[in-house]
């Protein structure tokens, strides 16, 4: 719901009244649609409508939250009033609203529920015919098509009044290869901050092959290795592993509190001269960019780590106090029921200058990983535990034989150190991060890089 210029200056007026010395309104309006299909037909489908409000306010450090669907003006002011009860000071006054920034203007034409289902159904259609005549071993092709349509308004205290409208979608391509009594899958997700548009741009067909090449090579392979190796990850979602093993260590939630294996550290050699690591939520139509951030800030370029110095953080307004630093475009939210945190949007390693042959050619023994699914790492030491898949050994030079079952398992201080090639042919892939401040877009990419020595754990 989006409340009215009038209506968000008397809720700031209240909470300025009553002893906080920063009030913020976000508002919300979201629309989501997905269907799920499988080569046998539609599997399921769903639509929903999400609105709210959510009021933060300050006192010093501490800050305090509510939210509430219920868009009643009186009901409102009651929560406001609620939350600067738990405060402590004197009252402020409040800056007038600005003239409204709107970084959604423009966007109508592109709105989602202009176009129907069946158009829907038939771009899914496309990647499940494609995927099962790539292979007579492909005996399955699921898809999940996804979009969202969110607008959002932010109003604070210091008279900051701004607008974004946030498009979505894309398409999750999972093949299924069957070979004896073995059954494996491939995988690939488009997608993008776009309309429908977006698929007259892509190649939905080659899209829905690669998931199917993918899944007939696994349901080939043979179990993996373990022991330390060198390990040669794609470019793409390979850059996942850094998002999770270094990533979440530098957004302020864990820094400023201490954490973090990162917090101190600005200015110290913490990885290898080859890396560099930036998050840029203001790349245009990237499924992870934040054109304004859930604070009312531009989403912008982010150098964390250069040239292996650690350059800067991911910062929100509340851990930018408390760390005296201002805030970096990152907070983020999923909706208006989540006070927002620093996060990643789009984050990725910096082409070097070795090319993917190259790479792999100086690779005497060791691990190819085409793609990371996922894992877990813990902030505060950075040690993680990821799952790959699209992996071959190396051997002499030369990908040889693929494997299944592999994970990655070390820290993200000690992988960062170990990166000793690092390619020219930068991708981002697209995926979901979870954590306190909800489920959110990002993107997560690299070059084709090498990790010198990683701990890699197989199948017996």
């Amino acid at each position: 719901m989006i409340l009215s210029p009038k209506t968000l200056e008397r809720i700031l007026d209240c909470a300025c009244a009553g002893g906080v010395d920063f009030a913020e309104v976000f508002c919300e309006e979201t629309q989501r649609n997905t269907i799920n299909v499988r080569n046998s037909g539609v599997d399921g489908s769903s639509c929903g409508r999400e609105s709210g409000v959510g009021i933060r306010v300050f006192s010093g450090l501490n800050a305090y939250y509510a939210y509430s669907n219920d868009g009643r003006e009186e009901t409102l002011l009651r929560l406001t009033k609620e939350l600067c009860a738990a405060c402590k000071g004197g009252a402020v006054q409040p800056a007038p609203l600005r003239k409204l920034v709107d970084y959604g203007r423009g966007k109508e034409n592109l709105s989602f529920s202009s176009r129907s289902y069946k158009e829907k159904i038939r771009l899914v259609e496309r990647a499940i015919h494609a995927g099962m005549d790539f292979d007579s071993e492909i005996s399955q092709m699921n898809v999940r098509y996804l979009d969202s349509d969110r607008h959002i308004l932010i109003a604070n205290s210091e008279g900051f009044l701004g607008a974004d409208r946030q498009l979505k979608t894309r398409m999750l391509i999972t093949a299924y290869a069957q070979h004896g009594g073995n059954v494996r899958s491939g995988y690939i997700g488009p997608g993008a901050m776009r309309g429908l548009d977006f698929y007259d741009e892509i190649d939905l067909e080659a899209c829905a092959k690669h998931a199917a090449q993918a899944a007939k090579t696994a349901v080939h392979a043979e179990k993996c290795p373990s022991g330390m190796m060198t390990v040669v990850v794609d470019n793409g979602f390979g850059g996942l592993m850094f998002h999770e093993a270094c990533g979440h260590s530098l957004e302020a939630s864990s820094v400023a509190r201490g954490n973090s294996e990162f917090s101190g550290k600005l200015g110290q050699q913490v990885a290898s001269p080859l890396v560099t690591l930036i998050d840029d939520g203001s790349l245009p139509d990237e499924w992870g960019s934040v054109p304004m951030d859930d604070e009312g800030n531009p989403g912008q370029r982010n150098v964390l780590i250069e040239n292996g110095i650690l350059k800067g953080y991911l910062i929100d307004r509340l851990e930018g106090r408390r760390m005296g630093m201002a805030a970096t475009g990152s907070a983020r939210r999923q909706s208006y029921k989540f006070a927002p945190e620093a996060r990643m949007t789009n984050t990725f390693i910096a082409p070097g200058n070795s090319s993917r042959e190259e790479i792999i050619a100086n690779t005497e023994r060791g691990l190819f990983v085409g793609n990371i699914n996922g894992g877990s790492v813990n902030p505060a030491t950075g040690d993680f535990n990821f799952n790959v898949t699209e992996t071959w050994l190396i051997e002499n030079g030369k990908l040889t034989r693929p494997v299944y079952g592999a994970t990655l398992i070390g820290s993200g201080g000690q992988v960062l150190k170990q990166v000793d090639m690092v390619g020219s042919n930068l991708k981002l892939g697209q995926g979901y991060c979870y954590n306190n401040s909800g489920a959110l877009y990002i993107n997560a990419g690299q070059p084709t890089l090498r990790v010198k020595n990683i701990l890699v754990g197989g199948l017996r």
